[in-house]
């Protein structure tokens, strides 16, 4: 990897790490924070093409998921409970990705997020051992291969974010706590109408593609804070009792 002088050489490496652990897949899918999104991998082009031409990444679970956690994700412990997401999978399996997967999701500067996935057609009991036997590894792969990449691929780099107004702060710390928009546009005594303004603003600020990327990219940049960390803060924070 150390040795690689472009994205043709991370690619031969991706079939390499595939055929060495023995699975269907490996993919490298970086996202960027103004919605461009490219990658390299094992995948059959056809399902890539398509993933890319309904806009799938807007409602893949797993991609999803890994904006709001910072751990790899066995995807059979994402949510995929919705309509769109089971059709989205039903596609995905029929186009040969597979069954199983585990994702190892990335952060790199300014709210760059990158996931490194293996994928495989097989039962609970084997994906479960591959996992444990392999987890270490690739959480050590993905991060270099994530930096060789960001090295070739210099101009990929996510520019800064903007600063956040104290309402932006306010309705994504809100959201990003689970409560639902009536309740942060009760909770800050404004209309909805004036919540959505304030959302779109954030998300233009933070080059998100949804308010799930919003928040996680604000929470990536330091701009809120949230769980444990917010109720240990000292002063005031959103959602705080006054009493």
């Amino acid at each position: 990897m150390e040795q690689a002088g472009a994205l043709d050489d991370l690619q031969g490496l991706i079939v390499r790490l595939r055929d060495e652990f023995a699975v269907d897949h490996v993919v490298y899918h970086w996202l960027s924070a103004d919605g461009e999104q490219y990658g390299f991998g094992t995948y059959d082009p056809v399902w890539v093409q398509r993933y890319v031409e309904r806009d799938y990444m807007r409602i893949d679970p797993v991609v999803i998921g890994c904006f709001q956690r910072f751990h790899p994700a066995d995807w059979k412990s994402l949510d995929w409970s919705s309509r769109a997401a089971q059709a989205f999978q039903k596609d995905a399996i029929a186009h040969g990705v597979g069954n199983q997967g585990f994702s190892f999701p990335i952060r790199g500067p300014n709210g760059q997020l990158a996931l490194l996935t293996a994928s495989h057609t097989t039962d609970d009991e084997a994906w479960e051992s591959f996992t444990k036997s392999n987890q270490r590894e690739w959480i050590l792969i993905a991060h270099y291969l994530n930096r060789k990449a960001m090295e070739l691929e210099s101009r990929r780099r996510p520019e800064p974010v903007r600063q956040l107004s104290p309402r932006e702060i306010e309705a994504l710390t809100y959201l990003g706590m689970g409560h639902g928009r009536a309740q942060v546009a009760e909770f800050l005594n404004i209309s909805e109408h004036t919540l959505r303004a304030y959302i779109e603003s954030a998300r233009f600020k933070l080059g998100a593609s949804n308010t799930t990327h919003a928040v996680a990219r604000a929470v990536a940049e330091g701009l809120i804070v949230l769980g444990g960390a917010a109720k240990a803060a000292r002063g005031g924070w959103p959602g705080r009792d006054s009493g």
